[in-house]
């Protein structure tokens, strides 16, 4: 028996790390309360984070990228090739079933190009259907990738994608932080509408009435490339602990590799006021409660230390061709809400330095769109209520309407 509220099909692949997952859940979330979501989820699945109220989720055999940014299948049972497929027809087969009014698909065109083979055939179905009630959407981060080797031709592609299979982009972002054209530029100017909804980022509450500890914390998202960060924090710690008592709480994440897991493990028995934990639910009340926080800066991971207020200092990813971090962290520092450093600069010594001018560092008040999970929500309530998805040259912000 169909749902008296309106079906809403959301496609989400998280590869390297869980922030696209992450987001995505909160989107979810926020979505379940006007629309029955069925959450297609293309990555693991991590233990510490629970599947919102009133979403359903199918699980397709996970895929990932491996430090090699190479797409291989984290279920032992099927093969790169294999799993495609099965993934293929399960999308299909969801469509079909549940006969969705939207379609919210993440990052893809503007990323997840090694996905196509199981996105078009879906996007082709809609559109061979032409059933006038379905609306496809794009849901995006803040900034895309903009250092590969042929970005003018991947832009081109996007673009030809986005005019014909989607009605409408979804930026989750503020239009004064960061405007889509700054990472994406197509030969020809993108017809599609844009809307800006504002960042997305899960609500802790009572975060406020935290007392911070004077203590840093370090962590790395997901953690699958934490490593590094977390190998120069141990020589840091144990810098500052002898300097200062300085303790530190390092959070792995769900995808440290078992062997870089180990490493922490065993420094907890050898350095005096180390705390580790694999993973935390939320990051936001635990940043609250520590005088200043070392990370890289992905995504959710900014938007929890702004939440939070915590100073903080950022070491962004910035492997092979991922220039979007890097991007990120020198917004945000331009506007003085916290401090970066190059991962080409990381050592034991430089970060104990950085640690030390950051207890006297004071993030400026955050004055940022932080409402986008509620906004999309309404967003997408009114397009589809309008079937008018198509607004050529014209992009919305929470605030109104911006000529392009």
């Amino acid at each position: 028996m169909k749902s008296t509220k309106p079906t809403l099909l959301f496609y989400c692949q998280h590869s390297l790390g869980m922030g696209h997952l992450v987001r995505a859940l909160t989107l979810a979330a926020a979505l379940a309360e006007q629309f029955k979501v069925v959450l297609l989820n293309g990555g693991r699945f991590p233990e510490p984070i629970m599947l919102p109220v009133g979403v359903d989720i199918i699980n397709l055999p996970p895929l990932g990228m491996n430090r090699e940014n190479q797409l291989f299948s984290q279920d032992e049972h099927y093969s790169l090739e294999a799993a495609h497929e099965i993934r293929r027809r399960m999308i299909l087969n969801a469509y079909a079933t549940y006969q969705p009014e939207v379609i919210l698909i993440e990052l893809f065109p503007f990323g997840r190009k090694k996905f196509a083979c199981e996105l078009l055939p879906l996007l082709k179905t809609v559109k061979r259907q032409n059933r006038q009630e379905v609306r496809v959407f794009c849901s995006l981060r803040d900034i895309m990738v903009n250092a590969r080797k042929d970005q003018l031709r991947h832009d081109n592609r996007a673009c030809w994608l986005i005019e014909r299979y989607f009605d409408a982009i979804m930026v989750h972002s503020d239009i004064r932080f960061a405007r889509l054209e700054e990472s994406f530029n197509p030969t020809h100017r993108l017809k599609t509408a844009v809307y800006y909804t504002g960042f997305v980022l899960p609500r802790e509450d009572n975060i406020k009435s935290l007392t911070r500890e004077r203590r840093v914390i370090v962590s790395a998202g997901g953690g699958m490339v934490g490593g590094p960060l977390f190998r120069a924090a141990l020589d840091a710690h144990r810098i500052l602990w002898e300097k200062a008592n300085l303790p530190m709480t390092l959070v792995a994440g769900p995808f440290l590799p078992e062997q870089d897991w180990r490493v922490l493990q065993q420094a907890t028995k050898r350095f005096p006021g180390l705390r580790i934990h694999r993973s935390v639910p939320g990051m936001q009340g635990l940043l609250a409660k520590h005088c200043c926080s070392v990370s890289q800066c992905g995504y959710n991971t900014a938007m929890d230390l702004l939440k939070s207020g915590v100073a903080a200092l950022v070491v962004p990813f910035s492997q092979g061709q991922e220039d979007e971090q890097g991007n990120r962290a020198r917004r945000l520092a331009k506007l003085g809400l916290l401090r970066t450093l190059d991962a080409e600069l990381l050592n034991g010594e430089r970060l104990a330095d950085e640690i030390e001018a950051l207890q006297q560092f004071a993030p400026n008040p955050v004055k940022l769109d932080m409402d986008g999970a509620r906004q999309t929500t309404k967003l997408v309530e009114q397009l589809l209520a309008s079937g008018k998805s198509k607004i050529y040259g014209k992009q919305i912000t929470s605030t109104g309407v911006a000529n392009v």
